[in-house]
């Protein structure tokens, strides 16, 4: 029996508590600002690619599948998604991070580095396109050790609403 696209389903995840990124607060040490320096960042010139490489089905915990990947080319189309992308002096792809931008909202969805530092260079940079352009929430859903280690919070399920709608009646 062959499923329909109607018949698909999408898992929504809405942990409790939410990791979020706190723009004021990301930890940036002196060793990943010497990192930042060996990159170069560009923003949506390659978001597929970005998107295979977080999906790489080696990753652990791999969960991006070719229907996502499509499913969010069509959101990137649109100009919803967004990826950050991070690349070496050879001009190949070492890192990155893609997700979806509503008004001050950020949902960041995946990120990986094939080189050292490159993903943290790429939140770096979207944490600084934030700032510029007066956004106000970096949702990172799950509040993971890694994360935590860059400034990463946990808020609990009636304050991230409280500043999603905030950040999504800001601009």
């Amino acid at each position: 029996m062959e499923v329909t696209a109607l018949q698909k389903r999408l898992g929504w995840w809405s942990p409790e508590p939410r990791g979020i990124v706190p723009l004021d607060h990301l930890r940036i040490t002196k060793s990943m600002r010497q990192s930042a320096k060996r990159f170069e960042v560009r923003v949506d010139t390659c978001f597929v690619d970005v998107m295979r490489a977080c999906g790489d089905p080696s990753r652990e915990d791999g969960w991006i599948t070719g229907e996502f990947v499509d499913a969010y080319t069509r959101l990137h189309e649109l100009g919803w998604a967004h990826s950050v992308e991070v690349f070496d002096r050879e001009g190949r792809l070492a890192g990155g991070l893609y997700g979806v931008r509503a008004e001050g909202f950020f949902a960041g969805e995946s990120m990986f580095h094939a080189q050292r530092d490159a993903s943290k260079v790429a939140l770096m940079a979207l944490v600084e396109l934030m700032r510029e352009s007066g956004m106000r929430l970096l949702d990172v859903q799950w509040c993971t050790t890694h994360l935590a280690s860059l400034g990463a919070i946990e808020v609990a399920r009636d304050r991230y609403l409280s500043l999603l709608a905030e950040a999504l009646a800001s601009r």
